[in-house]
């Protein structure tokens, strides 16, 4: 059992090595297309005052902001205050990159989060309700409808919500997370939320919920099934008490690679609705060349990814014991 915990333990430690690596080269990748970038980071900073600055001016704001220097003296200069926690300057807002994320990130973990918990609830009850009924004419029919939905990009499924909701019927907000001095109001916040997790959710929900039907599917030609099936037990009891059992702990390690689909999701949403969270802090840094908010975005981004796959790499091998067999299989060999 020790020798079991420990190689668990050196296993995770050499995907965190990695994860390290991995993000090193993200950081560069992304500084160096950054500033390759055409456009003037100096206007974000000083806006169109910029445009009438002299040559002698121009230089001494790139000195201040320390964009005269190579790339790589940047870098290194960037990579130093990161380790110190300074994240650097935000050029449009003006305030420091950590203080300006930390006022908006909130916003973006109610929006993914509570996107995130309905996707899945929704797609386990249509998975189960489809797989009741399957190749019946109503599976058939939630399955095309799922199709043709899910085709659907989410900007243009946001913009034609927008045009219902909000322009004709104007029942629904068409922007933001909430009204002007409202924003402790619960409900004020939950009005402003019901289209971007609507668009959300239509997003991602019938492919989860096809591969919940698809695996209850599969799960109900096994040997047992058709041994409780003899037995006279209802379809129905089999498929909630035995085959979703047996088929949650490979969703639990989709749902956790799933994470970052699904925020990351968020951020073409966010930029739609006028939402102030990171997706819409992401695209104003790529169009106003905000150096440093967008390496912090990049990053954090990345940590999130990387770190939830990891965690469904390590959830697979505690529930699935015969992936542990096939790797001492191949090292043995």
């Amino acid at each position: 059992m020790n020798n079991e915990w420990r190689e668990r333990t050196i296993y995770i430690f050499k995907k965190m090595i990695q994860m390290i690596m991995v993000l090193i080269l993200l950081s560069v990748i992304v500084f160096v297309i950054a500033r390759l970038c055409p456009g003037d980071p100096l206007k974000a900073y000083y806006g169109d005052g910029a445009e009438h600055m002299s040559e002698m001016q121009r230089e001494a704001a790139r000195e201040k902001l320390g964009l005269s220097d190579s790339m790589v003296v940047q870098y290194g200069r960037w990579a130093e205050h990161l380790f110190d926690g300074d994240l650097g300057l935000s050029y449009k807002y003006k305030q420091p990159v950590t203080e300006v994320i930390g006022g908006v990130w909130v916003n973006t973990l109610i929006l993914g989060g509570v996107s995130y918990l309905l996707t899945f609830g929704l797609s386990i009850l249509l998975g189960i309700f489809c797989a009741l009924r399957e190749d019946s004419l109503l599976d058939k029919l939630i399955c095309k409808i799922g199709v043709v939905s899910g085709s659907i990009p989410s900007f243009f499924m946001a913009l034609l919500l927008i045009l219902i909701f909000a322009v004709n019927l104007k029942l629904l907000p068409v922007s933001g997370a909430y009204s002007y001095g409202s924003s402790g109001d619960f409900f004020d916040r939950v009005y402003h939320l019901i289209l971007p997790v609507a668009v959300m959710v239509m997003e991602h929900l019938w492919y989860y919920a096809y591969m919940v039907r698809n695996k209850l599917s599969a799960e109900t030609r096994e040997d047992y099934v058709l041994l409780c099936k003899a037995e006279g037990i209802p379809r129905k009891k089999i498929l909630r008490r035995h085959c979703l059992r047996n088929i949650m702990p490979s969703m639990l390690v989709i749902m956790a690679i799933s994470v970052p689909h699904i925020l990351g999701g968020t951020y073409v949403v966010e930029t739609v609705f006028s939402y102030p969270g990171l997706g819409t802090l992401s695209f104003e840094a790529a169009m106003y060349q905000d150096y440093n908010m967008l390496m912090a975005l990049c990053l954090l981004t990345g940590v999130v990814v990387l770190v939830f796959n990891l965690l469904a790499q390590i959830l697979n091998e505690f529930i699935d014991p015969r992936i542990r067999l096939v790797k001492n299989l191949k090292e043995a060999a």
